[in-house]
């Protein structure tokens, strides 16, 4: 197997595709555009769902690129040999193109030809779709593969838990997929071992999915118009199993930030099991820490969305850092190398460079500060405490309202002697979390907090709010970013490059109060996206409507798409009045305004 690194492999990847008529494509921001139902991009199809869904991409129906990804579902789990926060995705779109005869003749090239992987088709195996009483079994990849050079025996069938990928949602596209593996040479499990074992014998490299049935309401599976292709091949994964390492942070994208660690703190990866994972951990987090604060869209530390995610990686990082010995001011030093090591490949890094530095600086000081808080907190909880364990209730108080982590107060407790609770602490935690996301998925919903009289006129002003933007500042290309709307309040961001001046937020409010003094009808017509869009209503986060669409009109002043509640007249809304006009993030402006 050819010994290839990270940067050979995003090359060849991209020449590959080049060569097959493929238009390369920048990687999307990682902060998603128009979604607000996630947090990150993370996969390298999410910015190309409207494209699969059938609209036209301007770039053509071949596409590839190297996409940065951010999945934060396991970041307690980063610190053993594979898990990662950031990583980079290979992948390659057909849409409406070429399908799976096409596609799985040049993944065996890719993987087999010595210009390229260079890897042993003895060493191959491959799974398709098993077929249900929904879908029949996809005979016609496993010929292919066949056709290829693939044995019978090393074509597996499997069932839709391993190779089929869903819809985005309830309903939508879906298909079966192939996925591609490399035997690691370790010995079978049983008669039966397979690709589907987690025994380690056979390692995943790539995964193409072939997009041919659209999931109805009713659980029903119809071809699709429009059949597409999409793949992903994991960029460290595939480099883990080239360069023949028996870890992610083992490879050449993570050497040069390892070493700078070793010689900040002085303590030797792979020295003892506690410094190996303290120094992955810290590893893992600063580098997606700089992809986050350093994207063109990035974002600050904060204690809500993205910016929680954000301060939870720095602090661990801190808390692991102090751990090897190493005091203030280290983590900027290693946030250098990831954006040096980057910078060719994503040049926003070095542009936002001084964000990047900046931010991680003042979250470590933060963070020293809450340190010193909760060790007094501590402190106080020892001294009145009964009997000898600490309540997972107060363990958690200390955790959420202190931001103390846990193995913090497990630790001090072990040495004054103490127990925690841990099964209250997880309890407690998860009750948390399930009220987390709760808020979040109807924030994400709607941006209401309720559907109180107030809320629900503070959403209507949001409306002409976005109107009167988009004629005060000139700008087709402003559009909505987010809202967030209580009973005292409302909070909208937009996409614009720099602050409102004193003369445009004055103008803004005479607009909207100027809509409502007109006190025209709110009125609602249902359509398709396409006749809305035809009528000139402004449509957002189109991946989450529906077929139809409720389309709020407002005279003259405003028509766009959306879920609603809406207030019956412009004239009951107040007088509008906006109280704040601040950065929300790199490009974004947030307006935070009143009804009086």
């Amino acid at each position: 197997m050819k010994k290839i690194n990270a940067a050979q492999l995003r090359r060849m990847w991209l020449d590959f595709y080049k060569s097959k008529g493929h238009a390369i494509i920048s990687s999307a921001s990682l902060i998603p555009e128009n979604d607000p139902t996630v947090l990150f991009t993370t996969a390298g199809m999410h910015p190309l769902v409207p494209y699969l869904l059938g609209q036209k991409h301007p770039q053509g129906k071949r596409l590839a690129d190297v996409q940065k990804c951010v999945r934060t579902g396991d970041i307690d789990e980063v610190g053993d040999s594979s898990h990662l926060t950031f990583f980079e995705m290979l992948g390659n779109w057909s849409l409406g193109d070429y399908f799976k005869k096409e596609m799985i003749a040049w993944s065996y090239e890719f993987l087999t030809d010595e210009k390229y992987l260079g890897i042993d088709p003895g060493k191959l195996s491959v799974t398709v779709f098993a077929g249900d009483g929904d879908c029949p079994r996809d005979d016609e990849s496993a010929s292919y593969w066949e056709k290829a050079g693939i044995p019978k025996e090393r074509i597996f069938f499997l069932p839709k838990e391993n190779n089929w990928w869903g819809p985005a949602g309830i309903t939508g596209p879906c298909g079966p997929d192939t996925e591609m593996f490399v035997d690691t040479g370790k010995p079978a499990c049983s008669p039966e071992c397979s690709p589907a074992c987690s025994c380690g014998k056979y390692l995943e490299v790539w995964n193409d999915v072939f997009m041919q049935y659209n999931k109805t309401a009713d659980g029903k599976y119809e071809p699709l118009a429009q059949k597409n292709v999409d793949t992903g091949m994991g960029l460290e994964r595939t480099v883990k199993t080239l360069q023949g390492v028996d870890s992610v942070y083992e490879t050449d994208l993570f050497a040069p930030i390892i070493a700078r660690i070793e010689k900040l703190t002085g303590v030797k990866y792979g020295s003892s099991e506690t410094a190996t994972k303290a120094i992955r951990v810290i590893a893992d987090h600063i580098r997606t820490s700089v992809m986050i604060i350093g994207d063109d869209r990035g974002v600050l530390c904060s204690n809500v969305d993205q910016g929680y995610i954000l301060r939870r990686l720095l602090r661990r990082a801190v808390r692991f850092i102090k751990q090897l010995g190493g005091g203030m001011g280290l983590l900027s030093q290693v946030a250098r190398v990831v954006i040096d090591m980057y910078k060719d490949v994503y040049p926003e890094l070095e542009r936002n460079a001084d964000r990047v530095i900046g931010e991680i600086d003042a979250e470590e000081g933060r963070f020293e500060k809450t340190i010193t808080a909760g060790m007094k907190k501590f402190e106080a909880i020892r001294e009145h405490l009964v009997g000898d364990t600490i309540s997972g209730n107060t363990a958690f108080k200390l955790y959420d309202t202190y931001g103390f982590p846990i193995e913090m107060t497990t630790e001090l407790a072990k040495e004054a002697g103490l127990k925690v609770d841990m099964d209250g602490f997880n309890a407690a935690l998860e009750q948390h979390a399930a009220k987390s996301r709760a808020g979040a998925e109807h924030k994400f919903k709607s941006g209401l907090a309720d559907h109180s009289e107030q809320t629900v006129r503070l959403h209507t002003a949001t409306h002409l709010l976005h109107a009167a933007l988009k004629r005060v500042l000139g700008d087709s290309g402003i559009f909505q970013k987010g809202s967030n709307i209580t009973e005292e309040r409302l909070r909208f961001d937009f996409n614009f490059p720099r602050p409102l001046t004193s003369e445009e937020i004055k103008k803004v409010e005479d607009a909207v109060n100027e809509a409502i003094a007109a006190d025209v009808p709110v009125t609602c017509e249902e359509m398709t996206l396409d006749e809305a869009k035809a009528a000139g209503a402004e449509a957002h986060f189109e991946s989450r409507y529906g077929e139809r669409v409720k389309v709020y009109t407002m005279g003259k002043y405003s028509k766009e798409v959306c879920g609603g509640p809406h207030a019956e007249h412009t004239g009951q809304l107040g007088h509008f009045r906006i109280v704040k006009e601040q950065s929300s993030s790199a490009g974004v402006r947030r307006i935070k305004a009143i009804l009086e």
